[in-house]
Order: C-alpha cells, then sequence, then structure tokens
C-alpha cells in the first residue's frame, strides 16, 4: 500500500523534496501545511498535491502515515516527538534538535512507539562519503586515525535570502544560528563512513567583525556572535576528527558546499572545490570523475538564491559514478536532484524504511551522532575551548544495510 505523507512548512526547501515524494511510485495522498496558508496554497497547486489543512494538530488529526517536517531548524525536536507520539512516521530536514534533551526524547519516543523516524542528512549519500565507506570496506585505507569534514557557505551565497524569507521583519534575531548547531553537514560525511562516533571536544569560536549586524549578540534569539567554529574531536575508536563550520568564508559553496578528507595508514582521500584525490605510500591518483556530479543541488535550491542564472542552471540533476543509482526507482532517474546527488536516496530510503519497516541509515541513534557533537562543541565554544565529554544513546538496534 502507498504511503500518504504530509508536508509541514511550504518554505523554499520543501519543493525541492515534495517534487520527488510525489514521483516515488511507493507515496501515495500527500497533504500540506505552513503557518502561512497561501503558502501551503501554492504548494499545493503548483505540485499537484491533494490537498492543504489548517495547521499542525490537523495535520496529525489527518489520515496520513507519515509526516515530512521542512520548519525552521530550531523548531525540529519537539515536531519531531509530537508526530510520532499521534502515530505518524517521520521525515525531518537537519538538524535533528538543538539541545541534547530533544535528541533523548526523539530516541524514546522511537522506542516507545516503533515508528521510523529519519533525518535527512545529504552528507550520509555524498559522493566523497560514500567513496570512503567503500575503501574502507576494502581495508584501503587501513585504519583511518585522522578525518576532517568541513561545511563551508558564506553568508553571501543565499543565507541572507534564505532568513529573510524565512524571519520576516526580524530576520537578523534567527539568521545568527550558532554554526556548531548545524554540524550534519561535515560531521556527517565523516562519521557516516567511520565505524566510529565522537567522545569528546574541544571548540573555538570566532566572533564576528561585519557591520551587518547579524552576528550580535544583543539582536540574536541564540546570544550568538560566532559566524566561525572549529572543533577537534576524539573519536571512540582512538582517532581524531576535525570538523569547520564557516559562515563567513571566500569559498565558492555552489560548487561544493561540504568537503572532506580520510587519513589512513595505507592510503588516503582528499577533496578541494574541484578535485579530489586518493593517496598511497607510491602515487596521487586524480580520482575527482568518480565522485563529481552534474550537480551540487537542485536549481531551486534556497542556497542559490544570489547566485547568477546561468550558474543556477547549471545545477541540474546528477549522481556520481559511486552512487549506486540501480537501487532507484525508475521514476526519478532524471528528477530534479540536489545536494551532490542526495536527493533522491534520502527520499527512497524514507520510503523504503517506511514500506518494510526497518531503520533508515540515518536513523534516530545515527542521527544522536551527527548532531549532538555540535551542540556540545559549541558549549565548548562558550567556555573558551574547554574540552567536553559527548554523551552517546548508542548503536541502533537494526541497520538498514544500504550501498549508495
Amino acid at each position: 500500500m502507498a504511503v500518504s505523507i504530509g508536508i509541514l512548512g511550504a518554505g523554499q526547501f520543501a519543493g525541492t523534496f515534495v517534487k520527488l515524494f510525489r514521483l516515488h511510485p511507493g507515496v501515495g495522498k500527500m497533504l500540506v501545511s505552513d503557518i502561512e496558508a497561501g503558502r501551503a496554497a501554492e504548494l499545493c497547486e503548483r505540485q499537484g498535491l491533494d490537498g492543504t489543512v489548517e495547521d499542525f494538530n490537523a495535520l496529525l488529526a489527518s489520515d496520513v502515515d507519515a509526516v515530512a517536517i521542512f520548519t525552521q531548524r530550531w523548531t525540529h525536536g519537539p515536531l519531531v516527538v509530537q508526530a510520532l507520539r499521534a502515530g505518524k512516521h517521520v521525515y525531518s530536514a537537519v538538524p535533528m534538535a538543538v539541545t541534547e534533551t530533544e535528541i533523548a526524547d526523539i530516541i524514546t519516543a522511537v522506542k516507545e512507539t516503533g515508528l521510523i523516524y529519519m533525518m535527512g542528512e545529504t552528507s550520509y549519500y555524498n559522493p566523497a562519503t560514500v567513496y570512503a565507506r567503500k575503501k574502507l570496506n576494502t581495508g584501503e585505507f587501513g585504519r583511518v586515525f585522522y578525518s576532517e569534514g568541513d561545511y563551508v557557505h558564506d553568508m553571501d551565497l543565499g543565507f541572507y535570502a534564505a532568513y529573510q524569507y524565512s524571519g520576516g521583519e526580524n530576520w537578523k534575531q534567527t539568521a545568527s544560528y550558532p554554526p556548531m548547531l548545524y554540524p550534519t553537514h561535515s560531521i556527517g560525511g565523516v562519521l557516516g563512513a567511520l565505524d566510529a562516533h565522537a567522545v569528546s571536544v574541544s571548540c573555538i569560536g570566532v566572533k564576528d567583525e561585519h557591520d551587518d549586524g547579524v552576528f550580535d549578540k544583543n539582536v540574536s534569539i541564540f546570544h550568538n556572535d560566532f559566524s566561525n567554529a572549529t572543533a577537534m574531536f576524539e573519536l571512540s575508536d582512538g582517532g581524531v576528527m576535525r570538523t569547520n563550520e564557516m559562515r563567513r568564508v571566500g569559498y565558492p559553496s555552489h560548487m561544493r558546499e561540504s568537503r572532506f578528507r580520510y587519513f589512513g595508514t595505507e592510503g588516503s582521500f582528499e577533496q578541494l572545490a574541484r578535485v579530489s584525490v586518493w593517496q598511497d605510500k607510491e602515487k596521487v591518483y586524480d580520482v575527482s570523475a568518480e565522485v563529481d556530479t552534474s550537480s551540487t543541488m537542485s536549481a531551486d535550491d534556497p542556497a542559490l538564491a544570489n547566485v547568477a542564472l546561468e550558474l543556477r542552471d547549471a545545477f541540474t540533476s546528477g549522481h556520481a559514478p559511486v552512487h549506486d543509482v540501480k537501487r532507484l526507482p525508475a521514476e526519478l532517474h532524471g528528477a530534479p536532484n540536489g545536494h551532490e546527488g542526495s536527493h533522491h536516496f534520502l527520499v527512497d530510503d524514507f520510503v523504503t524504511a517506511v514500506e518494510t519497516e526497518t531503520l533508515p541509515p540515518v536513523n534516530a541513534w545515527v542521527a544522536a551522532r551527527f548532531t549532538l557533537p555540535g551542540i556540545i562543541a559549541h558549549q565548548s565554544a562558550n567556555q573558551s575551548g574547554q574540552r567536553l565529554p559527548i554523551p552517546d544513546f548508542g548503536d541502533p538496534p537494526v541497520m538498514l544495510n544500504t550501498d549508495s
């Protein structure tokens, strides 16, 4: 039986996924709700959905099997728990939540309801992460003892427009969202490949010096003035992971906003914006073609709001050769994609998990390991880099075996 889905949040980002859910052969009825009714009505008409509902409570009272949450990033935790307690499977945009308590509440709700929760983390399907997983499985890295994940996304490249769209006249109050509370695009690409999790962190935050008043503690509802942050994590396998979250940076994030490096005792992998290399003790191999896609994100991704139209036109659907596209439904082939070929896999893995009643790859336990380290890192930054322990909720009870 087809899975029915209710969409919560009809903003810029939701539309990219609504298209794919609509195309997926495992999805049936789709409803949408937004606090701005006009946005929900417009998305419903544009995507040919089956109707709008007044609010979240009405969505939960409807007969949909699942909800997909695309609201503002600091709102996800309580909404996810409410949906699970109402008997709905949940797909949530990142991050999972913004506090340890919210994360714990989600995991408890998943345990007690037996329902599916999936966080829509793109970096798990990033071609570099997929490539690294395969190299680890063949033993070519040896022991990976050091890794890096960077999310380099300047405010000028879409974030101003996105916050203004969602925040209205008071948008600066929330545009100061702490970088380390949005850590999954950097952490997920490392831990999505390694069989390890973070156990402690020391983080340094860089106070913003821009004169636009965004990262101003007197304006910020998060009382945050860090626009960039760098964290050093100790991993459970004895290795080290370094993560950068940057919002003021001279870097072309529309080309590659997440980038990764893994160093092992026998081999290593490194990325720049346009070049990726595999190295052993004798040679350097250019593997750019294996992990390149014809896009980094969909042409209607809000991150491209201020990017020239000729560049936006180049960001059409695409996968990297390292992606296993054969596992995807034929209906998604050639459909709009995004974030280096990840969107198709995100949608398919959620629908498959609901249909088969199995945990998706980025389930609640994995999502916690992608999210909580950043939360603790931000606490460290606010304590001048003090090294802090990172709680862990354990391994997932079952893992869906998927190659992306």
